[in-house]
């Protein structure tokens, strides 16, 4: 089967018109230009028609790759297979998601031990024609009788929540709407949420989110008799997140003011044992520092904090004595960044970073060291929780050639032992990773995962795809998704660079990669696409790079500023309009990270790197392919709309420019079928720009053995 060349394809294409209009804003003094301004309201018949008739140019194009059906039925065979997470133990029954396969939404069974037959619990497959409403929350109460679960719709981050009897699995009539940023804490006989007040109908997915609030709410009671447990008027902007002890004894308020540039939160307390219902502070401001409750000791609170310790510490709080000279270390902070700490059977188990991969270590609750865990290798876990009364629980270990495998691990004994293995068509043995250091322009060091077949020829031709995400304190850590196998099976490279702006090192990591040295995250992506070609994984025509939402903004921001180092630029969900970003949801959420343009010293910075502002008429910028979706509320697709339209404005060159516009989706995919198109497209048309044609044989390329 032959392929049709990039320019082949594109040569049949024309671009959309896209209607200039002479909005210019002051900035400071400055004139910035904004002519797709008109496409923010997603809810105008020019904008829904020019998102129909972008998508028709770029499913054109993409109808015309000639494997592009077989891509998406080897990504469908590779997934294709049992999806389980750990079990999770409730008075006698262990609950667990499971996906079959190809199940656009995970199934939630319940079994009365481990040995017994599951029963289904709920399948959010059935609450939808198209599978997109999605299971978001499930919690259930601390004696198992009740859940609150509370569903999302074609991806929002709106939530509306329910309540089920799990004596008779039925659900009662009460129902509760505008829940976001929220979970669903219990305490008694009913449980607090947060939400904002009900947005303007028809500006559901785009206005302004304020005044978020926190609310108690009784089972089986409408949701007009709620109770308003806080709410902050003066400060509009704020978050409020309440959550319990596991002995419901203590209500711990959370409140972060990130849209005033403040990374951290204040935190108070209420004891219900104390027979005074108001919040006290264990910490009353709002500021840099972070603090999270971890459990209560009796009367004492575990916390969990960056206060004096950028790497984090677990120190204890004595309601009597509250004065933070009195808190008592626990953990002490360590070299490597704690990245996480859970309890059960009465031990605190802590997880570190060390070098972008996991370590995890059990104390008791006076801190003394128990155990190191160890670990099947350099990967990631996650589930090192459970119950007080627990004398097991189940973790998850992963890598990017070891699909998650779910221990079982004996907290008496500290031995861990094999529960359940995925069953993938993959062999990971044909396989290998690596972990380099590469230097960026400043001199840094930065850490970077390289994936690919072994015995790969470095000889600059390869394929590869360049992701990361460098931000908001997240870690890019290594983990298995068998929608990577398409891509690496064909003899490409696939590489994670674990930029500045992330947590991989520490909070002096992050902070080197936000505000004002967000350039240093620009820096070190280019030259981690530098560092391959060097090192002849690839060349510039054959080096894509993709990223999402923060990542989408580096994609963006990265293809602005070196459209000669790669071939292929994927910005997904990307905050692509950096003075504006501030206006829409809760996009004011991401001051903290990045400024705001109401500062004049922000505006500077913003201006000299935002993707939309940044694009030059005539310059031959890399294939771009734009994705968004319509049901995004976190990252409004009006950012990918505006840049998509100027960048084909600019764009001078035979390498195709276009938006992917998913309907019925949010800022991920709303359920299996749609990630996996979207996968396909991505894959085929980075494949096509680079004038590679990927081979497939019968059911795929690979040997098909079972190695999990």
């Amino acid at each position: 089967m032959s392929l049709l060349a990039s320019s082949d394809l594109i040569a049949q294409t024309s671009y959309p018109n896209s209607r200039k209009s002479d909005q210019v804003d002051d900035y400071h003094g400055v004139k910035v230009a904004d002519p797709y301004r008109w496409l923010e309201d997603d809810n105008s018949a020019e904008t829904k028609a020019w998102v129909e008739a972008q998508n028709k140019v770029t499913f054109d194009y993409l109808n015309k790759i000639p494997y592009r059906a077989q891509m998406k039925k080897r990504l469908e065979d590779l997934a294709n297979y049992p999806k389980y997470s750990a079990p999770n133990r409730k008075g006698d029954y262990f609950y667990f998601y499971k996906n079959d396969g190809l199940q656009n939404q995970a199934v939630l069974y319940r079994q009365k031990g481990l040995d017994a037959v599951p029963e289904l619990v709920m399948d959010p497959n059935k609450l939808s024609a198209e599978g997109t409403t999605q299971l978001a929350v499930f919690n259930l109460s601390k004696d198992g009788r009740y859940a609150v679960w509370g569903i999302s719709k074609g991806g929002s981050d709106w939530r509306t929540l329910y309540v089920r009897d799990m004596a008779t699995n039925k659900d009662l009539t009460d129902s509760i709407e505008w829940v976001k940023v929220s979970g669903a804490e219990w305490q008694g006989n009913g449980f607090y949420y947060s939400r904002y007040p009900a947005p303007e109908a028809g500006k559901e997915l785009s206005s302004k989110n304020e005044n978020h609030q926190v609310w108690y709410h009784t089972i089986g009671t409408s949701q007009d008799k709620d109770e308003l447990v806080y709410e902050d008027k003066a400060n509009p902007q704020r978050f409020h997140f309440l959550s319990t002890s596991e002995d419901e004894r203590f209500a711990y308020l959370s409140i972060s003011d990130r849209g005033k540039g403040f990374d951290g939160n204040a935190l108070y307390y209420r004891d219900s044992k104390s027979g005074d219902n108001r919040f006290k502070p264990i910490v009353a401001e709002v500021g840099k520092y972070s603090y999270s409750p971890v459990d209560n000791e009796g009367d004492k609170i575990l916390l969990s904090t960056n206060d004096g310790a950028e790497n984090n510490k677990v120190v204890l709080f004595d309601p009597a004595s509250p004065a933070k000279s009195n808190w008592k270390v626990i953990i002490p902070e360590a070299k490597e960044p704690i990245q996480g700490v859970g309890t059960a059977g009465g031990r605190l188990y802590v997880s570190y970073l060390k070098d972008v991969a996991s370590r995890v270590y059990e104390h008791d609750y006076a801190g003394k060291l128990i155990r190191e865990i160890k670990l099947p290798g350099i990967g990631t876990v996650g589930g090192f929780g459970g119950l007080q009364d627990d004398k097991y629980f189940f973790y998850t270990y992963t890598s990017f050639t070891f699909p998650p495998t779910i221990y079982k691990y004996e907290i008496a004994t500290g031995t861990s032992s094999v529960f359940r293995r995925p069953e993938v068509a993959f062999n990971p043995e044909d396989y290998e990773t690596k972990q380099v250091f590469y230097t960026s322009k400043d001199g840094t060091k930065i850490p970077m995962f390289i994936v690919h077949k072994k015995g790969l020829k470095l000889d600059g031709n390869n394929p590869t795809m360049l992701y990361a995400y460098g931000g908001f304190n997240i870690s890019m850590q290594p983990s298995f998704s068998s929608t990577l196998i398409p891509w690496i099976e064909q003899g490409a490279v696939y590489a994670v660079a674990n930029l500045r702006g992330g947590s991989e090192y520490g909070e002096s990591w992050h902070e080197a990669g936000m505000l004002q040295k967000k350039q240093n995250v620009f820096d070190d992506f280019i030259a981690a696409g530098e560092y391959l070609i060097k090192e002849k994984y690839t060349s510039k025509q054959r080096l894509a790079i993709r990223g999402g939402s923060n990542g989408g903004l580096l994609v963006g921001a990265v293809a602005n500023q070196r459209p000669d180092l790669f071939k292929v630029a994927i910005p997904q969900v990307g905050v692509m309009d950096m003075l504006r970003f501030h206006k829409f949801t809760i996009g004011w959420n991401w001051i903290a990270e990045y400024g705001s343009s109401d500062s004049a010293a922000d505006f500077k910075n913003l201006y000299a790197y935002s993707p939309l502002h940044n694009l030059k008429a005539g310059v031959n910028y890399p294939a771009t392919l734009i994705t968004t979706a319509d049901h995004d509320d976190r990252v409004v697709p009006a950012h990918s709309f505006k840049y998509a339209a100027m960048l084909q404005a600019m764009h001078k060159g035979a390498n195709p420019v276009m938006i992917r516009i998913d309907t019925n989706s949010g800022h991920g995919a709303s359920n299996m079928a749609k990630a996996l198109e979207g996968i396909a497209d991505i894959y085929c048309f980075t494949f096509t720009n680079m004038n590679f044609t990927p081979k497939f044989t019968g059911g795929g390329v690979g040997n098909g053995k079972k190695g999990f």
